[in-house]
């Protein structure tokens, strides 16, 4: 069982004012952790300074126990993400891209094909297999993303409005790949403001408002669109101000 994913007191400030602060979040192993909020709540920042891609002002971000501040390669191999747009390189095709992937993660050679032709299986790719990225749906597009993400079987896995651009099959096949990862002991974080679709597959809910993360939902729970709207709408009533905008 590997040691989750930590934020502690961290905050970030963005020139003009807006970021995100006070953040204490844990992402435990063998969880799916959702975290929820409206378009521009902050939860893309909060995942970037998950992942190093940018820096806390103040506070502390550890991954597997380990300061990112600290980290070294070997760490971020086992690591899966997709942040807003997936990396792909549109001249590549799809076979050519998760060779990529996990080259740049270090799989080993002797295990490489094999990986990508189970993520190509798996993701339902084949059909695709020999075109290039630049050709695909944006569907596909996503399907390819997640699949150079997740084929490695990473122990900490942060995605981004995941099944933004995923049609229903995609969708349910996106969930059953996540559950398996928690269920061997992977932490999971995923971001969503699909209440109905994140409360299926997730252990936990956290509502992020205005930069800040502002109380959780029970996934089991009657009401979560209501319940959802509520904190929120107490927190912005509480800061006497509309709903901050935080990229």
């Amino acid at each position: 069982m590997t040691e989750g994913m930590t934020l502690r007191g961290v905050g970030r400030s963005y020139r003009g004012g807006a970021g995100v602060r006070d953040l204490d979040l844990e992402v435990r192993p063998g969880e799916v952790h959702a975290l929820v909020g409206l378009n521009g709540a902050g939860k893309s920042t909060l995942m970037k300074l998950l992942l190093g891609m940018l820096r806390p002002d103040i506070g502390t971000v550890s991954v597997g126990s380990v300061d990112i501040r600290n980290a070294r390669p070997e760490l971020w191999a086992r690591v899966g993400q997709v942040v807003e747009t997936p990396l792909a390189y549109p001249e590549f095709t799809v076979t050519q891209n998760l060779l990529a992937a996990a080259r740049l993660r270090g799989v080993a050679s002797a295990v490489r094909t094999t990986m990508v032709d189970d993520a190509i299986d798996g993701f339902r790719l084949a059909d695709f297999a020999g075109n290039r990225t630049r050709t695909l749906s944006s569907g596909n597009r996503q399907r390819l993303g997640l699949a150079a993400a997740l084929q490695h079987h990473p122990d900490f896995v942060v995605l981004d409005e995941p099944t933004s651009f995923l049609d229903p099959a995609g969708t349910i096949l996106l969930r059953e790949i996540l559950r398996n990862r928690a269920l061997a002991g992977a932490a999971v974080l995923v971001s969503s403001h699909h209440l109905d679709e994140v409360a299926r597959i997730a252990d936990r809910i956290t509502v992020m408002n205005a930069g800040r993360l502002i109380g959780g939902l029970d996934p089991g729970g009657t009401e979560l669109e209501r319940s959802f709207f509520d904190l929120v709408l107490h927190d912005d009533e509480k800061r006497g101000a509309p709903a901050g905008r935080f990229a």
